[in-house]
């Protein structure tokens, strides 16, 4: 579809957008390719270790072809689009559905919190399962878990022993070892990665573990 015929037909698709910026993917699969985020506002969740609750309410209304401008500004085919939580507007299921048409890897951070249902398939969806120490914990639609492909990626953010033990557990009721990778994340400044390596070691578990490359670079700088 040309450029166009997608202004045409989409000029009236409009998106809350905190910040559309280019940096290093720092987390998942794709870490270290260099990525164009489309971070969109709202999230009705809160949990204790959020770093972006500068996106719960500041942004600007974009619509979908001043996005994709903004968007191919930028010579990458990873795409990703994250929040907040991006579900939360409706009109996130047909943007993702144009990057798809564009681009090669688009991917979608989302908490779990929301169905995935209707996300289009060509999207790698990064599925952040809540743990005890989120605050979060009941927001989790555990009905999407049967939507899980192999592409797509689950995360867990651990902030204690007692959330590590929890998504351990989590993992093996759901076996989800067995449908996609499982990665655990360490609470920036909440416990140390040394200790969660040595607990994933210990668990005998096909984990990854992993740091958010971006924190190790540039810090808490936004838009990094």
């Amino acid at each position: 579809m040309s450029a166009s015929v997608i202004a045409k037909n989409n000029t009236e698709i409009n998106l809350k957008i905190n910040e559309i910026f280019y940096s290093l993917q720092g987390e998942t699969s794709s870490t270290g390719y260099p990525t164009v985020f489309i971070r969109l506002t709202g999230c009705p969740l809160r949990c204790t270790y959020c770093d972006t609750s500068y996106a719960f309410s500041k942004g600007e209304m974009l619509s979908v072809p001043e996005i994709l401008n903004k968007v191919k500004k930028h010579n990458t085919s990873h795409i990703t689009v994250t929040g907040g939580e991006p579900l939360a507007q409706k009109n996130c299921l047909k943007l993702l559905t144009l990057l798809c048409d564009q681009y090669q890897d688009v991917s979608l951070e989302t908490s779990g919190a929301m169905p995935i249902g209707k996300v289009d398939p060509r999207v790698r969806k990064i599925i952040d399962i809540k743990t005890p120490d989120s605050g979060e914990m009941h927001r989790n639609l555990i009905s999407n878990l049967a939507l899980i492909k192999t592409t797509d990626e689950i995360k867990f953010v651990i902030c204690s022993h007692t959330d590590f033990i929890w998504a351990t557990n989590f993992v093996v009721k759901h076996d989800l070892i067995n449908i996609t990778d499982v990665i655990f994340s360490p609470s920036h400044n909440a416990i140390e990665i040394k200790d969660l390596a040595e607990w994933v070691l210990q668990s005998n578990m096909k984990i990854r573990v992993q740091m958010q490359l971006h924190k190790i670079i540039w810090g808490d700088e936004p838009g990094k």
